[in-house]
């Protein structure tokens, strides 16, 4: 610390006095606080802090203290929550003014700050810094240079990649989930006998020119959304952004195929690859993911549960491989005079187990000796138990995401709104 004398500085925050050491606030988690490591002069302070007492190097603010209460709580124990009898806001507005984001809330907290908000329609923009929002005492009369292109492709971005940043981000959604939908009907149309008949060869034609202007309209959307991107790697590595790549790219492949091979070519190979190609078109559904929470909130619970989900799969890849053994055996290892011929190996019980234990139940294979039988209702009991051991931590998981991506959705509210007022 630059700025004041003694081995340590004392913060009144509401007429409540704390004492730290100078070390301390320079890795000090509330922002605000570890902001006065580095002034270097009383104005720096008191850009900070509402007053200063050079005498007895000590801090004023003029907060609520009973909520810095909390919020020292969480420094120490690493929980927050609300203090008891505040508005929910009011205390959210305090973590803002300290440093804090709503994610730092404990998970029921954070459930109750997202209910509060969506009743009174009342959104603070928690990712920006205190003092930086427009006409914060902060953020007056410092603008650095390349600030104002810097916010036009900031826009841009919000625009491309949240659909309830601004009205224009709401019709390019609209528009975007538009060609997703014309896209589909024409793809599953084009699978139609009587669309391929000879004498249907302009309609052909026709779905192909429709499919030619969606094709367009995603890549340039994608080629956009990469130019206005902060970090074209981190763009390269989203998941939806491999799944954009996923969906435009066998469209010019198969063009480029048709063009060298032709279309009624004798490379039986190339003819199984063009329709593959184009059958993966259907990944322009998952493009939805884009503008619909729930989509999100599946990708996101997956990401988050993969250890729950490897930990489902090895639960059923080690009952599988005991209950395909002991199947086998009984059906068809042992000379009972009835052999089960379904269950000639280990690998042709797999597939019974699997049926069997996610009580899905086909019909095509059954055991018919009384012990299989007993083995297969052990299966099935076995199956659900197996199968609702991790259900209940990835239903939290999705709980959570969705809340997470609902109230991420709903900051970018405020700035629909104030669009609207201007």
């Amino acid at each position: 610390m630059n700025f004041g004398r003694g081995p340590s500085v004392v913060l009144n925050v509401g007429g409540t006095r704390y004492s730290f050491s100078r070390e301390v606030l320079k890795d000090f988690p509330l922002r605000r606080v570890s902001r006065l490591h580095g002034c270097l002069s009383e104005q720096d302070v008191l850009e900070v802090c509402d007053d200063y007492d050079r005498e007895r190097n000590e801090y004023f603010f003029d907060r609520h203290s009973e909520a810095f209460g909390f919020i020292m709580l969480y420094v120490r124990h690493g929980h927050l929550r609300f203090v008891p009898h505040m508005c929910e806001l009011s205390f959210y507005n305090e973590m803002i003014y300290w440093g804090l984001e709503g994610s730092h809330l404990d998970y029921c907290c954070q459930r109750r700050l997202d209910d509060r908000m969506s009743e009174t329609c009342t959104y603070y923009a928690a990712d920006e810094p205190p003092g930086e929002a427009a006409g914060g005492p902060e953020g007056k009369g410092r603008r650095p240079p390349g600030a104002e292109g810097g916010k036009w492709l900031e826009r841009m971005r919000r625009t491309f990649e949240e659909p309830t940043s601004s009205v224009a981000a709401q019709v390019l959604a609209t528009v975007s989930i538009l060609f997703v939908i014309v896209s589909m009907v024409v793809l599953c149309a084009s699978t139609l006998p009587e669309w391929r008949a000879p004498e249907n060869r302009s309609v052909e034609e026709q779905s192909r020119i429709i499919e030619a202007i969606c094709i367009g309209w995603f890549t340039a959307e994608c080629i956009v959304r990469f130019i206005v991107s902060k970090n074209k790697c981190e763009f390269v590595r989203r998941p939806l952004n491999i799944i954009d790549l996923l969906a435009i790219t066998p469209y010019y492949i198969s063009v480029l195929m048709t063009v060298f091979t032709g279309e009624n070519s004798q490379l039986q190979r190339a003819g199984v690859t063009l329709r593959v190609l184009r059958m993966m078109r259907i990944f322009w559904v998952i493009k939805l993911a884009r503008h619909f929470i729930g989509l999100q909130t599946l990708g996101l619970t997956l990401k988050r549960c993969y250890r729950e989900m490897v930990m489902l799969l090895v639960f059923i890849c080690v009952a599988m491989a005991i209950f395909s053994a002991l199947s086998q055996l009984l059906e068809n290892g042992l000379d009972l005079g009835t052999k089960n011929k379904d269950y000639a190996s280990i690998p042709a019980a797999c597939w019974w187990v699997i049926i069997s234990m996610t009580t899905v139940g086909y019909g095509d294979m059954c055991p018919i000796t009384v012990p299989g039988r007993i083995l297969g209702g052990i299966c099935v009991v076995s199956g659900i138990v197996l199968l609702a051991l991790p259900i209940t931590f990835i239903y939290h998981s999705f709980v959570q995401c969705y809340h997470e991506l609902k109230f991420r959705s709903a900051r970018y509210s405020r700035s629909l709104s104030a669009e609207f007022l201007n």
